[in-house]
């Protein structure tokens, strides 16, 4: 069984590193993310946020109104999902024998 277990992790790991060759080097000028435009022609995530960031929120930090205006209920439901599993594994880590 241990034998199955190393091969199901191995295969994981050579499928990560095979997945990871095709994307973009590290700060490369062509890489999709730097889009102005996507290949439909729509305006890409990134750049619609960097643009729009002040005029929207009238906050410098972009960051800040990415995370809190455009992404607010998203940010929510992620903290909430953390909040439940911290809860969960209180619960089962607590009881007694």
């Amino acid at each position: 069984m241990r034998v199955f277990t190393y091969l199901v992790v191995a295969s994981f790991v050579a499928l990560l590193v095979y997945a990871s060759l095709g994307l973009p080097g590290r700060g490369e000028v062509d890489a999709p993310l730097h889009r102005e435009e996507s290949i439909a022609g729509t305006p890409v995530a990134a750049t619609f946020y960097t643009r729009k960031a002040f005029s929207d929120a009238a906050t410098p930090n972009f960051v800040t109104v990415i995370l809190a205006d455009y992404r607010g209920f998203d940010t929510l439901g992620e903290t909430l999902v953390v909040l439940t599993a911290g809860i969960a594994c209180l619960l089962i880590l607590g009881r007694a024998p």
